[in-house]
């Protein structure tokens, strides 16, 4: 586990399988700190990240999913969808995010290409 800081704010990467992973938590504590994992799901629900998430696990994941992925697509963006990080890799068996568990780097991680979306 390594820290990077940024903007004043201390973000925490690893490298896992020769892919780098930034923590979303991290990134979501610049804009809220009380309430990180709000704004991750709140970003996870749209549409336009849902798309994304599948494009990138279909490049790169070989057990990736694709039917249980689509019902997630259809409900993208309702007002009563959501969809938590957690919910995600164990639905599509996503390996483009991962949670950690600890209280310092603990968190949600996304691969570097997800996380600067």
């Amino acid at each position: 586990m390594k820290k990077i800081n940024t903007q004043g704010i201390q973000i925490y990467t690893f490298n896992k399988n020769e892919l780098d992973f930034i923590s979303l938590t991290d990134i979501a504590r610049y804009k809220d700190a009380e309430r990180t994992d709000y704004l991750i799901q709140n970003w996870m629900r749209t549409r336009d990240t849902v798309d994304f998430l599948g494009i990138w696990e279909r490049l790169n994941n070989p057990d990736f999913k694709p039917i249980e992925f689509d019902g997630f697509r259809n409900k993208a963006g309702l007002n009563s969808f959501s969809l938590t990080p957690k919910r995600w890799i164990e639905g599509v068996n996503a390996i483009g995010m991962i949670n950690k568990s600890g209280r310092h780097g603990g968190g949600t991680f996304a691969h570097k290409d997800i996380a600067f979306k």
